[in-house]
């Protein structure tokens, strides 16, 4: 097995009784916040994570899976670390909320995501460090947009007196992934309350085109609001072409006043590393790159996997960078393990920290148990340190 982690330390917050067997955890990379066991049809998902401002770290998940309720009314768990990530604590569970986003805003605690699978935009507010948490009853405690939406632990960013945050609309053809999510940015003064539906704009929402890429373009969705070199917003995101292994990533242009997205197909695809799987961006002003985490596909492991689809492919993460947003070059791998089926880094969600990056990742991994049921349906949330990311 090859395996390259940072951090070692292993907190378990769960009771051992309540497993027929102890699980083996002890091969696990970084420190565990959180495991579910296959058996438990409860997976590990859209992993999150946020810097208070007294230096805690606070991290969150969902539920997906068999045995969850996430088309209903799904449940999220907030974790907080007081030692830099060596160990955490459940501090709170929220019954309706999925797929989101920790971010500290004007000093404060907030939650961007749905109520559920394909559900309502909706925001909340911790004025606890995430012990407790608003309801989103309306519009103007939360409730931001009553549909359908998708979206996941994407960055949001601040430039031009706004704040800025990309998203789906889920309302397309049912019961067909990627062709029912039609892109759009969000955004809002900076200065007013994000609890306030009408407080934010959205660009038009660009839908799916089976047009694109010779007709080989099944899907994009999660997409990155990025400040380009030019000073414009881009939205940056993950694309589906199952007809290859190498990957691309789609770049959608947004107007100044955050009302209208545009996208040339001609221009606006580019190769990517990963760009298959969920992928977060952000802009580092001390050595002015844009930095990534990305599950890449080895050469090795393309000629392993000929004929698969890439989007399934996540057991190597790997840490990129750029200057320009269109060209990446790569630093190291971060975590791999060879195995394709039941081993996966992935919906990595990540922070620099001075002269660090920390990051929170969707892990399926050994348990002694059987593992993973499979390398999509992580049984693990773990949190890892790259140490002096810029000298790697």
């Amino acid at each position: 097995m090859t395996c390259r982690f940072f951090q070692t330390t292993i907190l378990v917050l769960f009771t051992l009784a309540t497993f027929a067997q102890t699980p083996d955890l002890t091969q696990v990379p970084g420190a565990v916040i959180t495991y579910s066991p296959a058996s438990s049809g409860l997976y590990i998902g859209s992993p999150s994570i946020a810097i208070l401002p007294d230096g805690d770290y606070v991290a969150s998940h969902d539920f997906f899976g068999p045995n969850s309720n996430e088309h209903v009314r799904a449940t999220s768990r907030v974790y907080r670390s007081r030692d830099r990530g060596k160990s955490w604590k459940q501090i709170s569970e929220i019954n309706g909320q999925f797929w989101s986003k920790l971010f500290v805003h004007r000093g404060k605690l907030y939650i961007l995501g749905t109520d559920r699978h394909h559900g309502n935009m909706i925001i909340r507010h911790s004025a606890n460090g995430g012990e407790t948490w608003t309801e989103p009853t309306d519009a103007s405690h939360g409730l931001l947009k009553e549909g359908e939406y998708h979206c996941a632990p994407m960055p949001l960013i601040e430039h031009n007196g706004r704040l800025w945050r990309a998203m789906e609309d889920a309302a397309g053809p049912p019961k067909q992934w990627g062709k029912r999510y039609s892109a759009f940015v969000a955004s809002i003064p900076l200065d007013a309350d994000p609890m306030v539906a009408s407080n934010w704009t959205s660009t038009n929402i660009m839908r799916f085109d089976s047009t694109y890429l010779d007709g080989h373009f099944t899907g994009w969705l999660e997409g990155n609001a990025v400040v380009a070199p030019d000073g414009s917003i881009a939205d940056i995101l993950r694309v589906d072409d199952r007809t290859t292994l190498e990957e691309k990533a789609a770049i959608v242009r947004v107007s100044t006043d955050g009302k209208t997205a545009s996208f040339d197909p001609a221009s606006g695809f580019i190769s990517f590393p990963g760009g298959s799987k969920k992928f977060a961006i952000r802009f580092d002003p001390k050595t002015k790159l844009y930095w990534t985490l990305t599950n890449l596909i080895p050469d090795e492991v393309k000629k392993a996997n000929a004929g698969k689809s890439p989007s399934g492919i996540r057991n190597t993460l790997a840490l990129y960078s750029s200057k320009d947003l269109m060209h990446w070059d790569f630093h190291e791998i971060l975590l791999q393990h060879p195995d394709v089926a039941k081993h996966g880094f992935q919906y990595v969600d990540w922070l620099f920290d001075g002269k660090d990056i920390v990051f929170v990742c969707r892990t399926a991994f050994d348990d002694g148990l059987g593992g993973a049921r499979n390398n999509h349906d992580a049984n693990f949330l773990t949190f890892h340190r790259i140490k002096k990311f810029a000298k790697r």
